[in-house]
């Protein structure tokens, strides 16, 4: 059984993602019968595209399979088998198949045709929205894949094998994306989405914001880029931050009913039966911090009571119930997805202040941050407070605590892994038994390569993305 195969998905997306795929494939086709019929449509409703492909977006990319083996490489997950496995950098390209298929198929393919529908019928929310969610799907597929295909990825039979587009292209159509669907959602034109938006329920303010936000995240995954400088890109997302993320309440999240096959997709992953739990190098960087967090974040193991991870690599098979996994704030049935939230936006707020300013002018919207996220969990001022006294800025660990504890707000998302790369922290060494160097990106699909030949797909594990500068 392959480590992709262990996971168990919500019986829900499924269904959704039948009707999904129906849309991606059949491209709102007409019935047989040429007659017009009122009771059978020609055309797929704007607000039947968008739900589903926010499913897509907020259960199986954000905690999909590719997402669950990029935290292995960041030692926040292990598998509780003996290697070699995903966490000692075991890899295949059939490994991603499904992964690409979400990414392409289920996602991108259905926000390219809400956008056409959604301008050609003059509504302007939904055309806004999809561009956002287009920029922000093709942020997730590049920094995982480096070069992808998208200026000829949409045509059908027209083109089925669409070249590559670089990483560099691909930045910059992001931005033009999001700029787009600023501008769209500015003019309020048209049907307005509600409860078949699962992110804002059609609020536009907040997917403005959210949209300013990624402007930023996007601005700063280039501070090493070749060609650009961390100073230019810091200003650039400070301004965008002017107009981004205000509070809690913005929060880019996708709420879980809780119900029977309506889980939350890490409670489903990490079941007894995927064996997933997690690493020692992430338990035991709470106790070392002291991380008032810890008991929010991490479930004592069943059998002990204990915080305890796994060591990546090791020989042999544990007892499953003796580890920890994630908390229920995270894995609880009725869990949010937070794909992204308002510390974060401070801490790229922080991070940019230091490299404009320095550390004085950091100092605090770093400690904002942090509180910001100790207080989402439930954490005290007489708990934090003591910690923050720990976690001091200076000039020569800022950047390091920066990274660090945005990953800590981070828990479980792959924005962790571009932060790694472009920053080197947190810093992390080669598990034992590794099979290689730690990845910096993931394999391209062998659906892909059968059916697309394309000369980056030659690439390794250890390769680096364009925007991967060696330090």
């Amino acid at each position: 059984m392959t480590y992709k195969n262990k996971f168990i998905h919500m019986k829900k997306i499924y269904i959704i993602l039948l009707g999904c795929s129906m849309i991606a494939f059949g491209g709102c086709k007409k019935f047989i019968d040429v007659n017009d019929n009122p009771n059978e449509p020609i055309a797929v409703k704007e607000s039947l595209i968008l739900s589903p492909a926010e499913t897509v977006i907020g259960s199986l990319l954000y905690s999909g399979n590719v997402s669950n083996i990029v935290l292995q490489y960041m030692q926040v997950m292990a598998l509780n088998q003996a290697p070699p496995n995903a966490g000692t950098y075991l890899m295949y390209n059939q490994d991603v198949n499904d992964d690409w298929n979400n990414f392409y198929v289920r996602a991108l393919n259905n926000l390219v045709t809400l956008t056409k529908q959604a301008e050609a019928n003059g509504n302007s929310n939904y055309a806004g929205i999809s561009k956002i969610l287009t920029a922000y799907t093709l942020g997730l597929t590049t920094d995982l894949w480096g070069d992808i295909p998208y200026s000829q990825a949409f045509s059908g039979i027209a083109n089925l094998k669409p070249v590559y587009d670089p990483q560099k292209n691909i930045y910059e159509q992001m931005q033009t994306l999001l700029d787009a669907g600023i501008a769209d959602l500015a003019k309020n034109a048209g049907t307005v989405p509600g409860s078949d938006d699962f992110f804002y329920g059609g609020d536009n303010g907040k997917w403005t914001r959210l949209a300013y936000t990624l402007k930023a995240r996007y601005y700063m995954h280039l501070t090493k880029a070749p060609g650009f400088t961390a100073a230019a890109q810091a200003q650039l997302a400070l301004t965008a931050l002017e107009k981004g993320m205000t509070g809690q309440d913005d929060n880019f999240r996708l709420q879980y009913n809780g119900g029977a096959g309506l889980e939350n997709p890490w409670q489903q992953n990490f079941l007894s039966a995927s064996t997933i739990i997690l690493s020692s190098t992430v338990v035991d960087a709470f106790k070392t911090r002291n991380d008032p967090r810890l008991t929010k974040m991490v479930a004592p193991a069943v059998e002990t009571g204990l915080y305890t991870g796994r060591l990546i690599g090791e020989e042999g098979i544990g007892s499953l119930e003796s580890y920890s996994r994630p908390s229920s704030f995270y894995t609880g049935a009725a869990a949010n997805n937070y794909l992204l939230t308002y510390p974060e936006a401070l801490f790229l707020k922080a991070e940019a202040t230091l490299i404009v300013s320095g550390v004085a002018a950091a100092t605090p919207i770093y400690r904002t941050a942090v509180v910001s996220h100790m207080t989402q969990l439930g954490v005290t001022s007489a708990d934090y407070e003591p910690y923050l006294a720990s976690r001091t800025l200076t000039s020569s660990n800022a950047l390091q605590l920066i990274i660090e504890e945005k990953g800590v707000a981070n828990f479980l998302s792959m924005e962790s892994f571009v932060d790694f790369r472009r920053t080197g922290f947190p810093v992390l060494t080669r598990v034992k038994n590794s099979l290689s160097a730690i990845p910096r990106r993931v394999l391209y699909p062998q659906v892909e390569m059968s059916s697309n030949v394309q000369p980056q797909q030659s690439a390794k594990l250890t390769d680096r993305v364009w925007w991967d500068a060696a330090n």
